[in-house]
């Protein structure tokens, strides 16, 4: 049976390099050494070998995690992928996160719940772009449900109308009708519900700035009075009518234009 004969510390801390029979053997964690209780004299086969050194992978392999970790939350997903870009082997990285688990350091349904949070508080996304997030991240289904549930009917109206001001003050230079449906797709693109986007919109109360939308009206209608200068005059005044339409102006409107610029047919 062989011996171990030396124990020597690394320069590198928390490392020791064991020596057996008067021989380097292999590295271990402090974790390993006091985890095994290794000492001078203790006898060591093959078998103790092998778990020695898989204790140790684990080890090297649980303080990358650490690292990462330390950095910011992660999802279970993450921390595997990270393992494997390291060349680690899937059965470490198992053996890892188990450890990881058991400590609450990887823990899925506290990072969908966290993201919740953050989300309800500086961010501007509705349920479902969040619940596409999480499955993106590796989150099983029922940690994403458990956690929306805390993203109540009363905190997405207070983000989505905060959003929804932010649109209108960007679409404020569109075809009033434009505008309405913008700042309501924004909302859907952002993952809010189509119903409760609506009732977002109807909330702003927007009204349409008579003077305003006539200026918008006119340059809009200029360029592309202009743009179709070649047509017949019936052809020119349907396509411009078409086209303005097209924008988000109501009809009326578009009419009484076309009526000062080209009089009647």
């Amino acid at each position: 049976m062989a011996v171990i004969t030396m124990i020597q510390a690394q320069k590198r801390a928390g490392r020791y390099n064991i020596f057996v029979d008067g021989h380097y053997a292999f590295p271990v964690s402090e974790n390993v050494l006091i985890d095994f209780q290794l000492f001078k004299g203790m006898e060591i086969d093959q078998a103790l070998e092998e778990r020695l050194t898989a204790a140790d992978d684990i080890a090297k392999a649980y303080n990358r995690a650490l690292d990462y970790l330390s950095q910011q939350l992660r999802t279970e997903k993450e921390v595997r992928t990270k393992l494997a870009s390291l060349e680690i082997p899937p059965e470490t990285i198992d053996a890892t996160l188990d450890r990881l688990r058991e400590l609450s350091l990887v823990d899925d349904a506290h990072y969908a719940a966290s993201y919740v949070r953050t989300m309800m508080r500086t961010g501007d996304k509705g349920p479902r772009v969040i619940h596409q997030h999480l499955r993106q991240k590796g989150v099983p289904e029922h940690p994403i449900e458990d956690a929306l549930q805390l993203y109540t009917a009363e905190e997405r109206f207070a983000v989505g109308t905060t959003v929804a001001k932010k649109l209108a003050k960007r679409y404020q230079r569109q075809a009033f009708h434009t505008q309405e449906q913008k700042i309501r797709q924004g909302l859907i693109t952002r993952g809010f519900a189509s119903d409760e986007a609506k009732e977002m919109v109807a909330d702003l109360a927007l009204t349409p700035d008579a003077e305003q939308q006539a200026d918008l009206l006119a340059k809009q209608g200029e360029k592309l009075w202009h743009k179709y200068r070649t047509r017949a005059m019936s052809d020119r005044r349907y396509r411009t009518k078409q086209a303005l339409y097209r924008k988000g102006f109501a009809l009326d409107d578009i009419d009484h234009w076309l009526t000062t610029v080209v009089g009647d047919d």
